[in-house]
């Protein structure tokens, strides 16, 4: 059975796409800690992050970071930070999360609830940047 992300690349469960290759796929997270926060996943599915290929973990890196360098520009933010924990739905993401302090990385503390015109205007205003790059 396929993953929730993996539904999400074939395109049976909507998302708030910021970009997408070959190999990668970023999206708003749907319960994020702020405004912008973005996951990023390879499209071949696999649980763990550390048990991707080096090439692919490697390139995610990569791909996360020109993401990153787009959130910043259309997110107010001291630094975009990444976490990793990978329990919630078995196939490798990094979370990408704008930040103005070390708080704002903090997954116990209650998500914010956006509207879906809020949702596709950050994804837009995220897009936008990264097409300036």
């Amino acid at each position: 059975m396929a993953t929730i992300f993996s539904r999400i690349v074939c395109g049976e469960i909507p998302s708030y796409k910021i970009a997408e290759d070959e190999r990668y796929y970023a999206f708003l997270d749907i319960n994020p800690l702020v405004k912008g926060h973005t996951l990023v996943i390879p499209k071949e599915e696999t649980d763990y992050l550390f048990d991707l290929d080096d090439e692919l973990l490697s390139g995610m890196m990569v791909f996360s970071k020109k993401i990153a360098k787009a959130i910043s520009a259309a997110i107010p933010c001291k630094r975009v930070g990444v976490a990793v924990l990978g329990l919630e739905v078995p196939h490798a993401h990094i979370h990408l999360v704008p930040m103005q302090s070390e708080t704002d990385l903090d997954f116990r503390k209650k998500k914010l609830k956006l509207t879906p015109e809020e949702f596709e205007k950050i994804a837009a205003d995220i897009r936008a940047a990264l097409n300036r790059s």
